[in-house]
């Protein structure tokens, strides 16, 4: 199979900021799917001794929704400097 177009930088990155943005979406659902679970089961996993498992998922799935974030403004930034000026 034949590219007869073959991908720039900016093409590149453009793809890799679709894919940051679906995970970012993703994550997001996440962290409020396991939060709202986490509000119901909150007295049982505390019984159960497992509330700070959970609490540390909870952290981590937020630590990487913020890193998400820092990402994909980056990279929009990088990809707005890497367009070219605009034709008067």
């Amino acid at each position: 199979m034949s590219d007869d177009h073959a991908k720039t930088p900016a093409d590149h990155i453009g793809d890799t900021l679709a894919q940051l943005k679906e995970m970012r979406h993703y994550s997001k659902n996440n962290v409020e799917t396991l939060t709202a679970s986490w509000l119901l089961y909150d007295g049982e996993l505390s019984k159960l001794k497992q509330a700070d498992k959970i609490a540390a998922l909870m952290d981590r799935q937020n630590q990487l929704h913020d890193a998400l974030e820092t990402t994909i403004t980056e990279l929009e930034d990088v990809l707005e400097k890497m367009q070219p000026p605009p034709e008067e």
